[in-house]
């Protein structure tokens, strides 16, 4: 599949989910089912901690009929491109068309000593996946920095920037070109009270703000470290779409037209964790407005 043919099979926008990996499974699959009937393009499941994320979205392919299936991410510290490379040539050409491996060098404190050069083992991996058939096309990198940018564009059908602002899709495209895929995550919380919302958005940021890489993005797009680490309102902000749905659609557009061609909503529910019951009605709400 062309680049050009995977942007049009993701179309605009995505739900990128936890509770679709973690919740309850015969919840997950029928909130999938929905997600495909409601028209969004692509199901992101996460993939940091490891475990069957090749099963996890297998799953998910067949309780859908046209929505690709995205890792957002597949760690490759937890996995070899040996057992992506069987998993993805076991595949039938027609559920090979609705995946979309993404990447992720995940980060030094959660790896620990074995960690090693992003960039290096990442190039690694990704060649490694080559050698066992898995075309560049059906790949993408969860890539924050210029340099991993670079080889996101050089080596596979582009990026999925993680806690990202429009400001750094648009320098992401600078780098990327006119071509390749760009496929942000924007954090969105369905909930016009600020001190409500951004509080629900706290959450979030609590566990990411203690990791380099995001920091160092951060600190890019012009945070402070002060910022990052009281979690001011200027940097939930801007991380996150908050307020009605039509408000979200706004900040939608904003990475549109900054070049994204995909935007993937991770929705913030304030529920227990996992609660796939507590996110429908706000994909409900999005889809009416963005689809």
């Amino acid at each position: 599949m062309s680049i050009a043919a995977l942007k049009q099979r993701l179309g605009k926008i995505g739900i990128w989910s936890m509770e679709l990996r973690f919740g309850d499974p015969a919840g997950a699959m029928a909130a999938a089912a929905e997600l495909d009937a409601l028209g969004y393009g692509a199901i992101w499941i996460p993939g940091g901690l490891g475990g069957d994320i090749m099963g996890d979205m297998s799953r998910l392919r067949a309780a859908t009929r046209k929505a690709v299936i995205c890792s957002g991410i597949l760690n490759i510290w937890k996995h070899s491109p040996d057992d992506v490379g069987t998993w993805w040539n076991a595949l039938a050409p027609a559920e090979q068309a609705r995946m979309l491996i993404g990447l992720g060098v995940s980060h030094g404190p959660i790896i620990g000593e074995n960690y090693g050069k992003p960039l290096t083992v990442m190039r690694e991996f990704i060649a490694g996946l080559a050698a066992r058939n898995v075309p560049e096309e059906a790949l993408c990198v969860a890539a924050l920095g210029p340099k991993m940018l670079e080889l996101a564009r050089d080596k596979t059908a582009g990026a999925h920037p993680y806690l990202v602002t429009p400001e750094h899709t648009a320098r992401a495209r600078a780098i990327l070109g006119p071509d390749a895929l760009l496929a942000p995550e924007q954090g969105v919380v369905l909930e016009s009270d600020a001190a409500k919302a951004r509080a629900m958005a706290l959450t979030v940021v609590e566990h990411y703000r203690a990791l380099p890489n995001y920091r160092n993005s951060w600190l890019r797009l012009g945070f402070t470290e002060a910022e990052i680490d009281g979690g001011s309102d200027r940097l939930i902000d801007a991380l996150f779409a908050w307020g009605s749905a039509d408000r979200i659609a706004e900040r939608v557009n904003e990475h549109l037209a900054a070049g994204a061609d995909h935007v993937c909503l991770q929705v913030i529910t304030g529920a227990p964790s996992m609660d796939i019951a507590a996110a429908r009605p706000a994909w409900q709400a999005l889809a009416r407005v963005l689809l």
